[in-house]
């Protein structure tokens, strides 16, 4: 199989990278990160227009890519620059709507491609840790419509998003079945739905949701009432992607950082680069690097396999492998740059914070490498 990118691809990377270079320095992002949404609405849009959320979807879904190396591109290039714009939320939530919405919900995607809105997914509760099965937010019918009680937790940019996607059980043997989760498409504002938000460590912002009798209209349902979780499977699994391939652009970048270090930081009147120590640990770092870049690719290359099993084993195992070597990364960077690595105004730092976060969302290490022996077993 050939793994070069396309010319479309390349010119999208090269885009985005001197995009992410040139107008979203490290002071920039800081100041995004302290703007009430926890992002910056304008480069929301010019990253809109620059095409990056359009290359998250296919063409006949308005978008201009849609498989999975369109979305390591733009992921990698985002990871490079800790861009904290909710690309991942739109990805997750666009895919859900683009494999089951209707044409009145397809307006909502044609909305987060051009950047006029922003989406949330709403999938995590307070007991569920990584579960996607552990539901226990409840949809009960009413008359023609829905109305929603429960939690929600973590909800990346939820004080400010414009639509939730909210998984919620409306049947099934109980809170851990698989069978009976409906997926529902609810908007800020929407009476009985309350957000409190709060900062993340890494940047950005996060909300609580709760739901306190929403009332929803017939419309609001995603997909088949109570066939919800193959479809949230699907969603996650492209947002898993993007979050492997972020690592590796922040990887590179925390390589470069540390590379340059050890070739300018001199100790004994020699830099302490030419330490041999300190080489062999940087080529184990090197090496790990490329070990995740290939993971990476693998899992690429399978996103739309058409057997579920061989699709979601190569996705857990892109995420554990980041994990492991993000966490890796993250260490060894800060170690070889000495006390330094750890001030709030070196970049690095925030670079490792990242990439160690990167492992607790959507399943952390643990979490994947169990899932990939059970699937291995199903």
């Amino acid at each position: 199989m050939n793994f070069e990118h396309t010319e479309d691809r390349r010119m999208l990377s090269d885009m985005l990278r001197r995009f992410v270079a040139e107008q979203y320095d490290f002071a920039t992002r800081e100041r995004n990160a302290r703007l009430p949404q926890g992002y910056s609405p304008d480069f929301w849009r010019r990253y809109a227009e620059l095409g990056a959320i359009g290359a998250l979807f296919a063409e006949e879904h308005g978008g201009l890519g849609g498989a999975g190396f369109d979305i390591t591109v733009v992921f990698e290039a985002l990871g490079r620059g800790l861009v904290l714009e909710p690309l991942l939320d739109a990805l997750m939530v666009g895919s859900a709507i683009a494999q089951a919405g209707n044409a009145a919900q397809r307006e909502a995607l044609d909305g987060l491609i051009a950047g006029s809105i922003t989406a949330a997914l709403a999938a995590a509760e307070p007991q569920s840790g990584y579960a996607l099965s552990d539901v226990r937010t409840r949809a009960e019918r009413s008359g023609d419509g829905w109305v929603l009680n429960g939690a929600k937790a973590v909800v990346a940019a939820g004080e400010h998003a414009d639509l939730f996607l909210v998984s919620a059980r409306s049947a099934g043997a109980d809170d851990d079945d698989e069978a009976g989760i409906s997926l529902f498409l609810v908007s800020a504002g929407t009476p009985g739905l309350t957000a409190r938000g709060y900062g993340l460590i890494d940047g950005g912002r996060a909300a609580e949701l709760t739901f306190d009798q929403v009332a929803l209209g017939p419309d609001s349902l995603l997909g088949e009432a109570g066939a919800g979780y193959a479809l949230l499977e699907h969603a996650t699994g492209r947002g898993m992607l993007a979050l492997c391939a972020e690592a590796v652009g922040a990887m590179d970048c925390a390589r470069d950082a540390t590379l340059e270090y050890l070739r300018t930081r001199r100790q004994f009147g020699v830099p302490i680069g030419s330490f041999q120590a300190l080489q062999h640990r940087m080529a184990d770092v090197l090496l790990e690097i490329e070990q995740a870049r290939s993971a990476v690719i693998n899992a690429a290359a399978t996103l739309d396999h058409p057997d579920r099993v061989t699709r979601e084993r190569a996705l857990s195992a892109a995420k554990y492998t980041i994990g492991r070597i993000g966490t890796l990364v993250a260490e060894e960077s800060i170690q070889l740059h000495g006390g330094i690595g750890m001030t709030w105004e070196l970049p690095l730092a925030h670079y490792a914070k990242r990439l160690v976060m990167i492992d607790h969302q959507l399943g952390d290490e643990d979490h994947h490498l169990r899932r990939y022996i059970a699937l291995g077993q199903a």
